[in-house]
């Protein structure tokens, strides 16, 4: 099955925060080396590139919005599991043209590919909170057009 040049686009954002996490090499020499792998050209690039900017301009703001919904400290969290919540909650949080149900689809997913175990029930959880606070509104009427019917 191919991936999609979204999710291909968000996989490489992943790649590209867990070997920073590990290397702490400078966003734009990461992004480098990401734009010449093998998988580049099969991105989203442009998504990609406006992903990449966001997780790595706002990556503390990013883990303060999340840290109240986490059952341990940032810094204790998978290397996978915290780079996929930062991608999950950029996305929540700009991305308001993408249904947050969608987003949080893509992290799960995503996290069941690269995760641990029960990594991807743990992203679950975590952005399902995080939407409740940053997507108040749409989910309120989703709500209100799934009671109406």
């Amino acid at each position: 099955m191919r991936t999609a040049p979204r999710r291909r686009a968000r996989e490489l954002a992943l790649q590209g925060l867990y070997q920073r996490q590990l290397s702490h090499n400078d966003a734009d020499a990461v992004r480098i080396d990401l734009a010449a792998s093998q998988g580049y050209q099969r991105a989203d690039q442009r998504y990609f590139g406006e992903l990449w900017d966001g997780v790595t301009r706002e990556h503390d703001a990013l883990i303060a919005a999340l840290s109240p919904h986490l059952d341990r400290k940032p810094a204790d969290l998978s290397p996978i599991e915290r780079a996929i919540l930062v991608i999950g909650a950029w996305e929540l949080i700009h991305r308001l043209e993408i249904p947050y149900k969608v987003v949080i689809n893509e992290a799960v997913e995503i996290a069941r590919s690269f995760g641990g175990t029960d990594g991807h029930r743990f992203v679950n959880g975590v952005l399902d909170k995080l939407a409740a606070d940053v997507r108040a509104s749409e989910i309120a009427a989703l709500r209100r057009g799934a009671t109406a019917t």
